[in-house]
């Protein structure tokens, strides 16, 4: 197959693509469309503050292509969260209509904002009149029935949304099972406006073999996949896969980094060993040194475990040009 022509962007995913994952993994994989911020929940009294306002602070963010994401269902609060993001210096912002986690579905947000489409169309009706902002959409493609999801394309086609992201599934498959490829083929045919591609997106061929499925895309976001491989973006565009050197480079960067940020070993372990759940696919036997990462309580035992892996096993040729597994 050929190389992939389309911008490929990050997905976020919490608790591992805050802004010093972004900001060292732009340094040293840059071509990426954009990076999708992990959501930020604005209500009345907090439009955006904590947690999420400090992974949008423009100097955390220096350089790297952002959007921020925000989850509620309640438009006014939306507004006030992307007009403090203007004043930041953003021209774009996501909402969040695929989260499936539990706690979030039961305050019909994220995924479960789509059980009621009648109030997406009242708040998008309200963002788009009273907000002077660029505003995409990431979205599932409905609850429980993918019956559901006719109504809410044509729904969303009649806003001027930037790029309606599309990750299809059901909130009920979680990220589960096959994608529901009929689902996106429905979009293709239905929707006029810019699309983008999201789901199992884990090495070049799966990008190449959706985007020749579908021609008429905008844009292919991967989250779990560019975790996993971090030059994914770079080998999609004809470069070379992850080297060994690269892979080891990166990570101990991000080791320094949170090593400066949190306090003690005990944070930057619990960072790194998750980030393990990613990285171990692309070694062909990582289960022993993972098992010694994992029990590690200092980052001198941890950094052993990883130097024994690395050093042991080369990391799968394959993985950044075919399904290794």
């Amino acid at each position: 197959m050929a190389q992939s022509t389309l911008p490929l962007s990050f997905a976020p995913l919490e608790g591992i693509t805050g802004w010093l994952f972004r900001r060292v993994h732009h340094s040293r994989f840059p071509g990426l469309a954009r990076y999708y911020t992990p959501f930020s929940a604005p209500t009345a009294d907090s439009p955006l503050t904590g947690r999420g306002l400090n992974d949008v602070l423009p100097e955390h963010n220096e350089g790297v292509p952002v959007v921020p994401q925000l989850l509620t269902n309640k438009a006014d609060d939306f507004i006030s969260a992307a007009r403090r993001l203007q004043d930041l210096g953003y021209n774009e912002v996501n909402l969040n209509l695929g989260c499936p986690s539990g706690t979030v579905v039961s305050k019909k947000k994220g995924a479960g904002f789509l059980s009621d489409p009648q109030g997406i169309d009242a708040f998008l009706d309200t963002v788009f009149r009273r907000l002077d902002m660029t505003v995409s959409v990431k979205t599932r493609i409905g609850v429980s029935d993918p019956d559901e999801w006719p109504a809410l394309l044509e729904m969303f086609a009649r806003y001027p949304i930037s790029l309606l992201i599309i990750h299809p599934r059901l909130r009920t498959d979680y990220y589960k099972g096959d994608v529901r490829q009929e689902a996106f083929a429905y979009a293709v045919d239905n929707y006029k406006g810019p699309l983008c591609y999201n789901g199992d997106l884990n090495t070049v061929s799966d990008c190449q073999r959706v985007t020749a499925c579908y021609s008429r895309l905008s844009e292919l976001m991967a989250g779990r996949g560019l975790v996993a491989d971090p030059a994914l973006g770079r080998a999609l565009a004809g470069g070379p896969p992850l080297t060994q050197a690269e892979f080891l480079a990166f990570h101990d960067e991000l080791v320094a980094g949170y090593q400066e940020i949190l306090y003690g070993d005990w944070p930057v372990l619990g960072k790194m060993k998750e980030l393990w759940t990613y990285w171990a696919n692309l070694f062909p036997a990582p289960q022993k040194p993972l098992k010694a990462m994992r029990k590690a309580k200092t980052l001198a035992d941890y950094r052993a475990a990883v130097q024994r892996l690395v050093g042991e096993q080369e990391i799968l040729p394959a993985y950044t040009t075919a399904r290794s597994r």
